[in-house]
């Protein structure tokens, strides 16, 4: 079993920033893992934005935040990143970190069947 911790929410004002950070905490299978980014803004679908592969060679990002976000992940810290630049008010969500073995980072956004859940940070961007 892993337990996804997510930290760096918070409130930021339009066109700032912020980094997630994702730490797997106990056991191994984050290191070999696909890590992803999901966020779902009230009364919305859960939406994926970003995967990295257990290397973090191979990225995939969503065209709705390419440019804008960007994941990394550093595996001898155990923890994968979303840096968020220029941030709208409709990034306003509830920013979660999953990770699924065994898959390419492409394919992480079409997967339903994810092996591990964080239980998400807050995103606040005001106008």
């Amino acid at each position: 079993q892993v337990q996804l911790v997510e930290s760096g929410g918070g409130l930021v004002q339009a066109g700032g920033s912020l980094r997630l950070s994702c730490t797997g905490v106990s056991g191994p299978d984050f290191r070999i893992s696909t890590a992803a980014w999901f966020r779902q803004a009230p009364g919305k679908e859960r939406e994926f934005l970003a995967a990295a592969g257990w290397t973090g060679g191979e990225t995939y990002h969503v065209d709705s935040v390419k440019g804008r976000f960007t994941i990394s992940r550093d595996n001898a810290r155990n923890t994968v990143y979303l840096q968020m630049n220029t941030l709208r008010p409709e990034d306003t969500a509830v920013y979660y970190c999953a990770a699924k073995r065994f898959i390419t980072a492409q394919d992480m956004a079409l997967t339903k069947d994810i092996d591990y859940w964080g239980k998400g940070t807050l995103v606040t961007v005001s106008s």
